[in-house]
């Protein structure tokens, strides 16, 4: 798999990755090739006059986000970005990947479904679901089939006997390339990790295997990632969160870094549009009410103090670069963001976990024993696998106060988790209360479903 997926679950990977070049360097036209994809930024509800300069500079629409003022558009004209910046209404244009777009875009393929091979193994809770109390909170709540948690990865089996009953067929689609394909299957997985992450949240308690933080609620896969390469770019990104805005999600799960840049920097005018696309689409979600809960990353990082990254573009050729807090990794540095830390079983911090003040709360991520595609179970650790926790939390929440904002569904998650202290470590900074490594502490899952509404 992808470095970038690598860079979120460290024993199953599924990370993004960032290209890099100065921060500040517009850089010079590229040469001659494929097709590339561009970011055309717009007024909201304004993208007419953009969509027409696409097509008078050399390129194609391939979507657009009305709504939030974001085309998709194609072109091989090496100077097509330089041509558009000037035109009247676009704000931001910026190549959203450092490679072509694979010839496949135009017509992707439907992966096929799994070969399921049932485990036979007595259901028992993990030592994770323990740990946040939600064998507890099980005899008061498994959650509502009303509530709708959307698993934006690398697809979902929904034929696993621990996901069927709980999965929305209807509701689940793929993103790759940047469109929706609703098609049937296209949403199957194209790798273990969005099934991993599934079974965490909603796996089944039905007497076999595994049973996720929410057994009760509903998921729907929404495929961020693209074959081969397992990357997730921008435009993917834009439509995975349009999509769970339109169709009545009630939380998403991230557990990715938007490719091909690790950290996008505002100054840079690629990476300036990047930004902008996807904190808009984050930002019109949350404003549909849903709550984004995102992996905070693995690569043992203060994220405040970020000055170098060597990781981008990770669709090319990665190059070191220098970058400042200003540049973004995406989406779990949105401001709307739920950025959720690794801890391990002795609740200190994993040591591959990201550091950063914008950490809402943590989540056991080491070890975690979870559905796999064809019917199975692994045992995965990363941050990747302590989002999907919160996100369960958050949808028994949403189970007993149906009318919770995604603000509201936040500040619970920080006011109910459990202090963590930062120990030795002298790179934790802030109180037991809240601090850069577990932000309010460790999710509590008993205490969500004990929530009094009013």
């Amino acid at each position: 798999m992808s470095h970038r997926l690598r860079a979120i679950a460290v024993a199953l990977t599924f990370g993004m990755s960032v290209a890099m070049t100065s921060p500040a360097a517009a850089g010079p036209a590229r040469p001659a090739a494929g097709v590339r994809a561009y970011l055309v930024i717009t007024a909201p509800d304004d993208t007419s006059g953009a969509q027409s300069a696409v097509s008078a500079n050399g390129g194609s629409v391939f979507a657009s986000y009305d709504a939030i003022g974001v085309v998709v558009a194609h072109s091989s004209a090496p100077d097509f970005a330089a041509k558009m910046r000037p035109t009247p209404g676009v704000q931001k244009v910026g190549a959203s990947r450092t490679s072509d777009v694979p010839a496949e875009a135009a017509n992707p393929a439907i992966p096929p479904a799994p070969q399921q091979s049932p485990s036979t193994e007595a259901e028992a809770p993990g030592q994770d679901m323990v740990q946040i109390g939600a064998d507890k909170a099980w005899a008061i709540s498994t959650g509502s089939a009303d509530v709708l948690v959307g698993v934006l990865d690398n697809g979902v089996d929904d034929q696993h006997h621990e996901l069927k009953a709980n999965f929305d067929a209807a509701k689940s689609v793929s993103c790759a390339y940047g469109r929706v394909d609703a098609r049937p299957g296209a949403w199957r997985p194209i790798g273990d990790h969005g099934t991993h992450v599934a079974g965490t949240i909603a796996a089944a308690k039905n007497g076999a295997g595994m049973i996720g933080v929410a057994p009760g609620v509903k998921i729907a896969s929404v495929r961020v990632a693209e074959p081969g390469t397992q990357l997730l770019f921008p435009e993917n990104t834009v439509c995975a969160f349009m999509h769970a805005a339109e169709n009545g999600f009630d939380i998403t799960n991230n557990s990715y870094w938007t490719d091909p840049w690790w950290a996008n920097c505002p100054n840079d005018p690629d990476q300036a549009a990047i930004l902008e696309a996807v904190t808009r689409a984050a930002d019109y979600a949350t404003g549909k009410g849903v709550l984004n809960v995102v992996a905070v990353g693995n690569e043992n990082t203060d994220l405040d103090a970020k000055s170098t990254d060597t990781m981008s573009p990770d669709d090319s050729t990665p190059v070191q670069r220098p970058v400042t807090p200003d540049c973004r990794v995406v989406p779990g540095e949105l401001d709307s963001s739920v950025a959720v830390a690794s801890i391990t079983s002795g609740d200190t911090k994993a040591s591959y976990s990201n550091i950063s003040t914008r950490i809402v709360v943590a989540a056991p991520g080491n070890a975690v024993y979870s559905t796999v595609a064809g019917g199975g179970y692994a045992q995965n650790s990363g941050t990747s696998m302590a989002s999907p926790h919160v996100a369960g939390v958050a949808a028994l929440l949403k189970s007993v106060d149906p009318a919770a904002t995604p603000a509201d569904l936040r500040a619970r998650l920080g006011a109910q988790a459990d202090d963590l202290p930062c120990g030795g470590d002298s790179r934790c900074k802030g109180t037991a209360a809240k601090n850069n490594f577990y932000g309010d502490g460790r999710v509590d899952a008993l205490a969500a479903v004990q929530t009094q509404t009013g």
